[in-house]
């Protein structure tokens, strides 16, 4: 079975992936958590994670799916250029690609969201000033999935987990997410 690729970067906010992580235990779906270095790498939170793949190590046709939290600074990945080119590679294949809060703009930045709705969690100013998202496409909702690209605002991580599941059609029990 091919696995769901989780990409860590300094700062990723960890309850952003919480559910979604929840899930994809629950649907017994493998995953690789794949890091932009080859060290630790600490979450907004304090979390410190060990990647178990490097980013140069991940080949495109061992995942079918792309897990992609928002970071407390974005800007901090503009230059990672091998992390667009996976995220080209695994767009087109089809993947399942979930991308959660400021993380959306990675996926503008390597051209998958182009003639797609989604959301994002960053302000109007700040989308307007990065200069990569056609505001045409933009919904003002929590969660957006078009096709195979799911995106949310960082406060539906619940809701962006469940569409995450369904779209991979995991077994799960979404009612151990409910208040």
């Amino acid at each position: 079975m091919k696995k769901t690729a989780v990409l860590l970067y300094p700062q990723f906010s960890e309850y952003e992936l919480s559910v979604a992580m929840s899930i994809l235990m629950q649907g017994k779906k493998p995953v690789v958590t794949v890091g932009l270095q080859h060290h630790k790498i600490m979450g907004e939170s304090g979390l410190t994670c060990i990647a178990d793949r490097h980013l140069s190590d991940i080949d495109s046709e061992d995942i079918d799916s792309l897990l992609l939290p928002g970071c407390m600074d974005i800007m901090t990945l503009v230059d990672e250029q091998a992390l667009f080119d996976l995220i080209k590679k695994v767009h087109s294949k089809d993947a399942v690609i979930a991308s959660i809060s400021s993380a959306p703009y990675l996926l503008a930045k390597a051209g998958v969201l182009k003639n797609k709705n989604y959301t994002v969690g960053l302000s109007l100013e700040g989308m307007k000033q990065l200069d990569v998202f056609d505001l045409n496409y933009y919904k003002d909702d929590v969660v957006v999935q078009d096709g195979n690209i799911i995106t949310a605002r960082g406060r539906g991580f619940i809701q962006f987990g469940i569409a995450f599941g369904k779209a991979l059609q995991l077994k799960f029990y979404k009612n151990w997410y409910r208040k």
